[in-house]
């Protein structure tokens, strides 16, 4: 179940610009945030995310978000 949780911060930090922006500057908060809400996090997971790359995920962001509009695009018909 964790690993699930972690690939939707994950998922989250890359679609997610105010989320991802929140996170660059506070992640512990933000991190605290998400398993006060019950998002199934362990301490070994939660330390990976603090050192995650969130210049990494900006870059990802920026191939990927685009992608997801024209793949929505689609699914509505276009």
């Amino acid at each position: 179940m964790s690993q699930q949780a972690v690939e939707s911060v994950i998922g989250r930090l890359v679609t997610d610009e105010a989320f991802r922006r929140r996170f660059r500057e506070q992640p512990a908060a933000v991190i605290e945030e998400l398993t006060a809400s019950g998002v199934p996090l362990t301490s070994v997971e939660r330390r990976a995310l603090l050192e995650m790359d969130t210049i990494g995920c900006d870059r990802f962001a920026e191939c990927i978000v685009p992608r997801l509009q024209k793949v929505s695009l689609r699914g509505n018909g276009s």
